[in-house]
């Protein structure tokens, strides 16, 4: 997507097609159906009032039990079942997201099941569901390989090259899946054990898959550095963190490499999670990303780059993204006293 104020293409990797994805018991999007069952409300590519029923087994799971429920999982189940409302509902949100301006959709089927086997056929149905739908290139993505595998074996590549989401230290054999297929991928920051604690770490260990990749053959305009961002309400430095190896990793790979990241992260666990992301967003553009792993519909970038920066609820969150504002105090008071509100309505 293209940003005439900063003169850049932000490349959006669409991230809602997950199974991970919730929605509140205790929100908006949650009824009582026409006929009586509860139900998450949309809209469907019509323009239609649609609802997609809340199986009971569902209703038994812990996540239903703490107010959480995973929408794209029962989408998925459904549509896989043979019935249409999950199909039309996952329709739905491709429609969104390409609206929104994404320029990959995004699709992670890691708990729709515990079982392996299941997880490889889920993606291979998402990705035969989706595809035909969709006027950009997918983006596959798991924590298991051979569920990356799967995805990107059952595409064929109508809208574009698929992206692999994602190579790290963890598994570099993916690499070779990228290279002889000719995929974009992306890299992680992740060590070979664990993630990485500091700046220093997101760099060394992300330069080592990039040098991995171009020894074998991949163009730096076909890598994404996802130099993970963890939220700032766990340490006040991890915005920092982040932010700070975007600028190293530019400097070190120059202009063609992508620099991307689950930007949303950040706020997770804080009130006002659209404010602080926009702004987030903001300092990762000048930080030198150019790529983003987000909700195109929530976040859209028209709103986020002409954001007032010299508004109150922006500095606020700009100091506590950037460490000044220690344990989000000051953010949490102004939160608590109603002085974020305008920032809430989008004003």
């Amino acid at each position: 997507m293209r940003i005439d104020g900063r003169d850049l293409n932000f490349v959006i990797i669409g991230e809602n097609i997950h199974t991970t994805r919730i929605v509140l018991r205790n929100g908006k999007l949650v009824i009582t159906a026409p006929n009586g069952a509860e139900a998450v409300q949309y809209t469907s590519v019509n323009g239609e009032k649609r609802y997609l029923l809340i199986p009971e087994d569902i209703k038994r799971s812990q996540d239903y039990q703490e107010g959480r429920i995973k929408h794209v999982k029962i989408a998925v189940r459904a549509g896989m079942a043979g019935e249409q409302e999950g199909i039309e509902y996952l329709h739905s949100m491709v429609r969104r997201q390409l609206t929104s301006g994404a320029d990959f959709l995004d699709l992670n089927v890691d708990e729709v099941s515990l079982k392996l086997a299941e997880q490889k056929e889920a993606m291979r149905w998402l990705v035969r569901t989706i595809e035909p739908l969709s006027s950009v290139p997918l983006a596959i993505d798991s924590s298991n390989l051979e569920i990356i595998e799967a995805g990107l074996d059952a595409c064929d590549g109508r809208a574009g090259r698929p992206m692999l989401n994602s190579a790290s230290l963890e598994r570099v054999d993916a690499l070779n899946r990228a290279a002889a297929s000719g995929f974009p991928v992306v890299v992680t920051a992740a060590g070979a054990s664990g993630m990485p604690q500091d700046t220093d770490q997101r760099v060394q260990n992300a330069s080592r898959m990039v040098n991995a990749a171009l020894e074998k053959g991949i163009p730096k305009s076909d890598l994404f550095i996802d130099a993970l961002v963890f939220p700032i309400s766990v340490d006040s430095q991890f915005g920092n963190h982040c932010l700070q190896a975007f600028r190293a990793l530019r400097q070190a790979y120059g202009p063609d490499i992508h620099i991307t990241g689950g930007l949303s992260n950040v706020s997770f666990g804080l009130p006002m999670r659209r404010l602080i992301n926009d702004v987030f967003i903001n300092l990762a553009l000048d930080a030198g990303a150019d790529s983003g792993i987000i909700d195109p519909v929530a976040g859209k970038l028209e709103h986020v780059c002409s954001i007032d920066k010299q508004s109150r609820p922006y500095q606020l969150a700009e100091d506590m993204l950037l460490g000044r504002d220690k344990n989000c105090k000051n953010f949490l008071r102004a939160y608590r006293k109603g002085e974020l509100e305008l920032a809430a309505a989008g004003v």
